[in-house]
């Protein structure tokens, strides 16, 4: 997995996160940990680009769920709790659609395994770059 972070020019408080590769139990912390190190540096928006991701598996699931708690300012739950980490991903999906964290082109089994969590219901998903980003 290649992690690739890039700061908006004209909003300094928005990163675009480009993914390259699987995400998966491998390298799911890898993800949390770049997205941490962005809102340490001043972000608290991110665009996820998952152009170039073939495969998510539920650790990838777990990672979208962390960075979007993070991106609020919230604490996410430990990746360590097994089961308890996808529970909350259910408290996140109750609140509804959040506004710090979207998605840019999921491949179609990612965009599948994003509509069979539940995380399409707080995820906005977008197919339009300049779109995305305006969004925000």
């Amino acid at each position: 997995m290649e992690i690739k972070i890039q700061a908006h020019d004209q909003k300094p408080e928005l990163a675009v996160m480009t993914l390259i590769g699987d995400l998966d139990g491998s390298n799911f912390q890898d993800v949390i940990n770049a997205a941490q190190a962005a809102q340490v540096k001043g972000a608290r928006y991110l665009l996820i680009d998952m152009t170039e991701v073939p495969f998510m598996g539920s650790a990838g699931l777990v990672a979208l769920h962390s960075i979007t708690l993070t991106m609020q300012g919230k604490q996410p739950p430990s990746t360590e709790d097994g089961w308890g980490a996808f529970r909350a991903i259910a408290d996140t999906i109750e609140a509804g659609m959040q506004h710090h964290v979207k998605i840019l082109n999921p491949q179609p089994s990612v965009e599948r395994a994003l509509e069979k969590s539940g995380m399409k219901q707080f995820l906005e998903i977008f197919t339009d770059r300049e779109l995305a980003l305006s969004s925000f």
